[in-house]
């Protein structure tokens, strides 16, 4: 569903398409820490920064690596990445 309609939607892409590929990259990594950061801010305070960590690569991989050797190598899971 998009309530954007074609002619923004092209004018949109035309102004990010005129960043270079570098900054684009750039903005693109921004826009994942930035996501990072408010998933961190929602989890439960005072956990530790392991913690942090395993609770972050739950979710936000848990399910697409569910039985995967992978989630034995952040400790606390199990097999099934729980």
């Amino acid at each position: 569903m998009t309530d954007t309609s074609p002619r923004i939607e092209r004018l949109m892409r035309d102004k990010l398409m005129a960043f270079s590929g570098e900054e684009r990259f750039i903005m693109g990594a921004q826009m994942s820490e930035c996501a990072r950061e408010m998933e961190k801010a929602s989890l439960p305070p005072g956990l530790s920064e392991v913690e942090q960590r395993r609770q972050l690569f739950k979710r936000l991989y848990g399910e697409e690596l569910r039985g995967h050797p992978i989630v034995h190598l952040i400790g606390g899971c199990d097999a099934e990445g729980n």
